[in-house]
This record gives structure tokens, C-alpha cells and sequence, in this order.
């Protein structure tokens, strides 16, 4: 019987082609991806242990401000040189570097920021005794000496094509500044790997950039031969302040490991549900595929029972094919995934996709991966196939040698409906209710989803009769013959239908779900940018850094400016309660942010009061003339007259104080943005204004209404065109379902082909009958896939719109109109080949056969 299922394989394979094609899909993103993210998840693995190769033991310190504890006491700016000097005198100890870092963004010659803003760095050049700084290998020149001088590392130096001694622009919190280069280097810096830059400085002109002279934010401990690490930790722990934290060098290396590992999951989860849709769709094509087969070979597998075969061995031989062909379409698929992981990690190098330098590093093929590649390949592949080889096994001997084919008895349908039916009740409900429970109906709508997808692919056989049916007279009326003779077949086998509009469904289900829910999100969200900001600019620094004062002042006094406001960020104490602020400039905040006063005046700002969100001031019990005792985030005490409350606005924080008051009791104010308001509205004359204003510094951007509106609105854009190119794949195994239909009902009716072509319809006629067959099955399991996939992105929407001011659900009409002509083009281009098959039949040999 095994012999038996090699011959059936190597006798149909064309058939076979299309399943060994999806099941090769699937498991290519499935070992793909496992692969990559291995490859990936190594080298930076590899890459930490080296950059801690020579480290003992690692200090960082940190502020309790820049922690997120509202409120929290001043603590030292880092670690002292005092307490450097006290560590070099441990037992143990070979040498400690000081290390000062913080925001440096370089200017290329066109004065645009080379780099990702929040990883572009700047630190201090530490040189030893022998005038050198082990973490740094320099190609060119060498390190920053004095004032007025810096050193780049390669990428950063050839992007702007610098050389040594050229004058280069480098911005800081401050002001942008001129230095000189004098040397270029390269080093295993995280920041530069993950397609940042790193400016060298001076070390004392460091500190004074980002901390206080004689202060570093970490230190690098290095231990003399034979030192034990632990003893060194010890004793540098009690000598450290509160604000430190010293690790050895093999846990700091673990920790970075496991949190490059941690980053790789949602995008290792994202392509794995990809690769799941792909497999699951791929169910219905090798089942249509299995089916096909077990019809052409009727006869054949009625002899072998006629001959002794049992029950069970014909359904052995039918899943020993599908084990042959998942084993195939496995290896390749495998194969075809260690390309794809060498591709995606080259397009992350060369192309900048994630912005990151990949670290060099061998390929990782792990057992897992192999495994999952060959265990999800074969297994399913026979999952799908064990409905088909069961239905072959049933068959009995004399009916299927006389060409009586089982077919589907009424008790069998019935069950399936009934089945179906309650499946889609029960997910319905689910969904319904989970949408209803709001953001806790979340899991609730996602096992309702599940629930109800699988009870309409079971029903979409009954439902599609009188689906169908609504459209075969039209079909009539506009193409006559061939377009009635399509619509009655596309309801023929309603089971084989049913199966290849489910593949489509699914595909449309997903695709219509997360376009319409994008679309709604990405409106909501225009429409509060829209209606919430009067003012023309925003601007702020590149990777989500605050601005300096000094930047404030200087678009103060900009030519043109009308008004100007920072979103300056404050936190006061009210009865041991933080409360988050916005400090805000009076009078000129109403003009470039809408506000909408319920009670009181926002006039009363500028003598010192205050301004709460209505629902913030009900929470508290607060309302306008109430005088609240309050703590600034200096610890001292004040007391602030309650002037206005206001409608809450998602662009300022539930409290708003002037900036007069925020900034005496800040040493530093923490301006994220600033909003600006011009004479005559945005203008390029007027940009252009507020960039010279601000010294032409390249780490800061000068947004119009229409980039904050895409700045807000184009990640969901984006995310919707990734999300398309990975639902692709699902929908080119759709592709290939249908095809496998057509090519199966071509089999089934050559003798009706021919004698209709003996009656005179011509091929033409014929192939147009085929295409239009394709046509209606693409577009039933389009409708029932926007349908559904509409319904869920509604119960989801439902869960987040509270969280989403001014959200209501749109539906797109152009794009699922789209989606539908797409459909049609589907059927039209998976009818080519079965549609010229069945043009080809030869008449009289057609006729002839049973």
C-alpha cells in the first residue's frame, strides 16, 4: 500500500504541486522566522558578552526624577570622582574609567540629523595611561583633548562624509555648537549598532554638557588578575549613593542578552501568526487537493478494496500520500526559510529597515526550528487530508466501480449545519458581549471571533445556495449561456465551494477587520489633532527629547510669531495625591491650543492659579475659587487658587499651572514641545523663520499642522501596508484553493464540456463559463470575509473607544470596494489554466468519458 501511495504521488504531479506550494509557504515563514530571530537574538548575544568581555563589575546611576516618581528628592547628578578614587584603592581592582553620556545629534552637510534620534548619543573620550580608550579603535586621528573638539564614530563620519579636521555641527540639549574633528573610530557600542550615533567630547566638557563637573553617569570597573568579581561587587556596593547600581560585567552582559531577546518576540509572534493564517488557510487547499485526488481514483481505489484491501489500509495509502507530500513541501519550504532569514536580516543591514547595523555572526539553525518546520509541514498536511482519505475508505467497492459516487447524505448535512450554526451563535455571542464589557472583552471577543470564523466556514456550504442564487439571473442577463451555466455550477458541489471561498473569506476577514479599524483609529485621531491645535507649529527635539530653555526664548522672539506655548511638564502634591501638570503660557495657550472653558477664566493663570480638567476636579472634589495646598516638586509648599476648569484635552495634562510658576521650582524645566502660532498662518517663509531662529540645529523639528497629523496618524498607515504584504501570502494560497477548484470541476464534467461543445457552445463561451464560475466563488467568500472581518473590527473598536477621544467607527467604502473588484481579479487570474484546459477538451474523447 505505501508502494501504492509513492505511484499515486509521482502519477498526479500537477495536483499535488499546488499543496506542496502552500504547505511550502507556511513553513517557510514558520522556519523563517524561527531562524532569523535565532540568527539575530545570537549575534547581539555575542555582541553583549564582547562589549563586556574585559568588565568586572558595571555602575550606573540614574536620577530619581528621570525614573517617572513624581515628586521624587534631587539626587546627585552620578557617581563622584571622589568615590572613583575610593574604588581604585579596593583590593582587586585593576583600573575604573568614568563614562558620561547624553543626547548628541550630528549635523550632515545639508544640516539634517544623521541617525535615529533617540539613539544617537554623546559621550566622554577617557584615555589611560597610554592615551588610549580601550573602548574605542581609532581609524583616523585620535580623541577629543580640549574644548572645541570631538571625535565620530565610522558610520557617523562616512554618512556625513567628515575627515579629520573638518569643522562639524553637533547639537546638544543647547544650543548647536562648531567643533573640530579629530579622529574617526569604531567600536561595539549598542547605541551605534542600533543605528545611532556617538559624538566623543572632552571628558570635562562633557560633564559640564550633561551632568556637573567631576561627575560621571557610569563607571567601568576592570579586575587585576586572579580577583574574584564577587569580592570586588562587595566592596564597591556600600561605597556607591543611593542612585547607583553596580552589577558584574557577566550579569550586565546576561541582562542586555535577555532584553534584545525580549524585543525579538513581537516581532517573532507577529510573523508566527502570519505563518499560522498562511498554514491554516493552506487546510482547505490540500483538503480540495486530497478530494480531488480520491475522485479521479474512484475506480482504482474500489479495486484495491475488491481485491482484499480493508478500510483501513486505503486510508493508510491516501495519508501516506499526504505524509509524502508534507515531507517535500517541508524541505523546501525549510530550505526556501533559511533564504528568507539571510534575506531579512541583509534588508535590516543594507537597508536601514529598522534603522539597526546587524552584528556580524553565523547562521543559526536550531533544532527547534527544524522541528517546527517538519512537524507543522507533515502534520498539516495530514490533518488536512484525513477528511478525504476517510470519505475514500467509505466508499463501497461495486458503487464506486459503477461510478456511483458517495455523496453527502442528508443526516450528514444536517449535522454539519446544526454544528455550524451554533458555533457561529456561540462566537457571535461571545463577541457581542465581549464588546459590550469594553476593555476587559478583549479575550472574550478574540475566542468569540475564533468560534464564529469556524462556524461560518462550516455553514458557507448552505449559505452559499441562496447567495449564489441571487446573482445567476443577472449572470443570465449579461453574458447569456455561459453566465447561467456558471452560476449553477458554482452551487453544484457546494462543499468544494464552500472550501475555496473559505480560504478567501479568511484572508478578507482579516484584512477588512484591520483596515477598518485602522481607518476609524487613524480619523479619530485626525480629527483630535484637527479640532484640539490652533497653533501652526509644533516643535520639538528628535527622539522624544526635551527642549532647552533657551530654545523657548529663541522662537519668542521669532520673526512673525504670534503666540507661543511650551507643554512644559510639572507634577504637583495635593493631600499626598501627584498630580501630573502642563505648564502653559497665559493668554497665548488659548491661541494655539482649542480649550473649551466650563467654568471660571483661564485668565487667572497668570496670577499664579490654576486650571483643572472638568473630570479631574469632580474626581477631587474641586471647584473654581477653592484654595488648594499644594507641594512643588522642590519640596516646598505653596497654595494655588482653583481660576477655570476645562474640558479634557488629550494634548495637556488634568492640571495647568503658567510656566512662570513651574520653572521656580524646577532647576531644570522639562519642555518636551513647544506650540507656535504664526502672523498669516504656516507658511514655508515662516518655517524657515522658526529653523533659523533656532540656529538651524538639526536635532530639532519644526512640524506643520499636516506633519503633527501624520506624525500621529502614519504609523497606522504604515502598520496597515506591513500588515497587507504579510496577509498576501494567505491570500496566494486562496489563489491556488480556487484553482484546484476549477481544475476539479473541469475533471468532473468533461463529458458535460463536450457534449455542450458538441451542441455548439464554442471555447469561448467555455472559458468565459469557467471565469465566471471563479468570479462568483471569489466574490461569496469576499462578501462573507468583509462581512465578518467588518463585525469584529466594530466589537474591538468598542473595547478602546473610550480611550480614543472622538472615536466612531467608519467604514471605508472605496477600500472594501477595492477589496471586491480584487476579489473578481482573483477568480479571473486563478481561471486562466482551468479555463484553457477545459477550451482544449477534445470533443469526442470527452464525450466518451464515464
Amino acid at each position: 500500500m505505501f508502494r501504492t501511495a509513492l505511484r499515486t504521488v509521482l502519477a498526479h504531479k500537477a495536483r499535488l504541486l499546488m499543496t506542496v506550494l502552500a504547505v511550502m509557504l507556511g513553513v517557510a515563514f514558520v522556519s523563517g522566522t524561527l531562524v532569523f530571530t535565532d540568527t539575530l537574538g545570537n549575534a547581539f548575544q555575542n555582541q553583549s558578552a564582547k562589549s563586556y568581555k574585559d568588565v568586572a563589575i558595571g555602575v550606573t546611576s540614574y536620577d530619581h526624577r528621570d525614573s517617572g516618581e513624581a515628586g521624587a528628592e534631587k539626587s546627585p547628578p552620578g557617581v563622584s570622582q571622589e568615590t572613583i578614587g575610593k574604588i581604585e584603592g579596593l583590593d582587586g581592582v585593576a583600573s575604573v574609567t568614568g563614562r558620561v553620556n547624553g543626547f548628541a545629534g550630528v549635523a550632515d552637510p545639508a544640516g539634517k540629523l544623521i541617525g535615529n534620534g533617540w539613539v544617537n548619543t554623546g559621550s566622554n573620550f577617557a584615555p589611560g595611561k597610554d592615551g588610549k580608550d580601550a573602548s574605542y579603535a581609532f581609524t583616523q586621528g585620535s580623541g577629543p583633548a580640549k574644548d572645541g573638539e570631538i571625535a565620530l564614530d565610522k558610520a557617523t563620519a562616512t554618512k556625513g562624509k567628515y575627515t579629520v579636521g573638518e569643522p562639524v555641527r553637533v547639537a546638544t540639549n543647547g544650543p548647536v555648537k562648531e567643533y573640530t574633528l579629530t579622529g574617526v573610530f569604531t567600536t561595539d557600542d549598542g547605541q551605534v549598532n542600533a543605528g545611532g550615533s556617538l559624538v566623543l567630547f572632552d571628558t570635562a566638557v562633557a560633564q559640564k554638557l550633561y551632568l556637573e563637573p567631576g561627575f560621571y553617569s557610569d563607571l567601568t570597573i576592570t579586575a587585576a588578575a586572579g580577583a574574584s568579581e564577587s569580592r570586588i561587587l562587595d566592596q564597591v556596593k556600600p561605597l556607591l549613593p543611593e542612585n547607583a547600581e553596580a552589577q558584574t560585567g557577566e550579569r550586565l552582559a546576561s541582562d542586555q542578552a535577555a532584553q534584545i531577546k525580549k524585543s525579538l518576540e513581537s516581532l517573532n509572534q507577529m510573523l508566527l501568526a502570519f505563518a499560522a493564517i498562511a498554514l491554516f488557510v493552506g487546510v482547505f487547499l490540500i483538503s480540495n487537493t486530497f478530494t480531488m485526488l480520491v475522485a479521479q481514483r474512484t475506480r482504482e481505489l474500489a479495486l484495491l478494496r475488491a481485491v482484499g484491501a480493508s478500510r483501513r489500509q486505503v486510508k493508510r495509502s491516501v495519508l501516506a500520500e499526504a505524509v509524502v507530500v508534507g515531507a517535500i513541501a517541508s524541505t523546501i519550504g525549510f530550505v526556501l526559510g533559511i533564504g528568507l532569514a539571510v534575506a531579512l536580516r541583509s534588508l535590516m543591514g543594507l537597508t536601514g529597515l529598522t534603522g539597526a547595523k546587524v552584528p556580524a555572526g553565523a547562521l543559526v539553525i536550531s533544532p527547534t526550528a527544524v522541528g517546527a518546520a517538519f512537524g507543522v509541514g507533515v502534520l498539516i498536511t495530514l490533518l488536512a487530508a484525513w477528511l478525504p482519505a476517510r470519505r475514500a475508505a467509505k466508499i463501497p467497492p461495486v458503487a464506486a466501480m459503477n461510478s456511483v459516487h458517495g455523496v453527502a447524505t442528508t443526516k450528514s448535512l444536517v449535522v454539519r449545519n446544526s454544528i455550524g450554526g451554533a458555533l457561529a451563535l456561540l462566537g457571535s455571542a461571545g463577541i457581542v458581549a465581549g464588546a459590550a464589557a469594553g476593555s476587559d472583552g478583549r479575550m472574550l471577543i478574540g475566542a468569540g471571533a475564533f468560534l464564529a470564523m469556524v462556524g461560518i466556514i462550516v455553514l458557507i456550504p448552505l449559505l452559499s445556495r441562496p447567495v449564489i442564487a441571487l446573482v445567476r439571473p443577472l449572470l443570465h442577463r449579461v453574458f447569456g449561456v455561459s453566465g447561467k451555466l456558471a452560476g449553477l455550477n458554482a452551487v453544484r458541489n457546494p462543499r468544494r465551494t464552500g472550501a475555496t471561498a473559505s480560504a478567501l473569506a479568511i484572508g478578507l476577514t482579516l484584512v477588512t477587520g484591520l483596515t477598518v479599524l485602522g481607518v476609524t483609529i487613524g480619523q479619530a485621531i485626525d480629527k483630535s489633532t484637527t479640532d484640539n491645535i490652533k497653533a501652526d507649529y509644533m516643535v520639538r527635539m528628535e527622539g522624544a527629547g526635551d527642549l532647552d530653555q533657551s530654545a523657548l526664548t529663541a522662537l519668542e522672539k521669532a520673526p512673525g510669531v504670534s503666540a507661543v506655548s511650551p507643554q512644559q511638564s510639572a507634577t504637583l502634591e495635593v493631600k499626598g495625591d501627584f498630580h501630573y501638570a502642563s505648564a502653559v503660557t497665559p493668554g497665548d495657550i488659548e491661541k494655539v491650543i482649542n480649550i473649551a472653558s466650563v467654568s471660571g477664566s483661564l485668565d487667572t493663570l497668570a496670577q499664579g492659579g490654576i486650571a483643572v480638567a472638568e473630570d479631574t476636579a469632580k474626581s477631587n472634589g474641586w471647584k473654581v475659587g477653592d484654595t488648594l495646598s499644594v507641594t512643588y516638586s522642590d519640596k516646598k509648599k505653596g497654595e494655588l487658587k482653583v481660576g477655570a476648569t476645562y474640558k479634557p484635552n488629550e494634548f495637556l495634562s488634568p492640571v495647568l499651572i503658567s510656566t512662570e510658576l513651574a520653572t521656580a521650582h524646577e532647576a531644570r524645566p522639562y519642555i518636551p514641545e513647544v506650540w507656535v502660532k504664526m502672523d498669516g498662518g504656516a507658511s514655508d517663509a515662516h518655517e524657515q523663520a522658526l529653523v533659523d531662529s533656532l540656529g538651524k540645529n538639526p536635532a530639532i523639528t519644526v512640524m506643520d499642522q499636516q506633519d503633527i497629523r501624520n506624525e500621529f496618524g502614519g504609523m497606522i498607515n504604515t502598520m496597515l501596508n506591513i500588515m497587507y504584504g504579510l496577509l498576501a501570502m494567505a491570500l496566494i494560497i486562496a489563489i491556488l484553493g480556487v484553482v484546484n477548484t476549477l481544475a476539479m470541476s473541469v475533471f468532473e464534467r468533461q463529458q458535460e464540456i463536450g457534449m455542450l461543445r458538441a451542441i455548439g457552445l464554442d471555447r469561448a463561451k467555455v472559458k468565459r463559463m469557467i471565469r465566471l464560475e471563479a468570479v462568483v466563488i471569489s466574490l461569496f467568500g469576499a462578501v462573507i470575509g468583509v462581512g465578518l472581518g467588518s463585525f469584529l473590527a466594530w466589537a474591538i473598536g468598542q473595547t478602546f473607544k473610550d480611550e480614543i477621544p472622538g472615536y466612531a467607527l467608519v467604514i471605508p467604502w472605496d477600500r472594501i470596494g477595492l477589496f471586491l473588484v480584487l476579489a473578481g481579479v482573483v477568480g479571473v487570474l486563478a481561471a486562466l489554466w482551468p479555463a484553457r484546459s477545459a477550451a482544449k477538451l477534445n470533443m469526442l474523447t470527452a464525450i466518451k468519458t464515464e
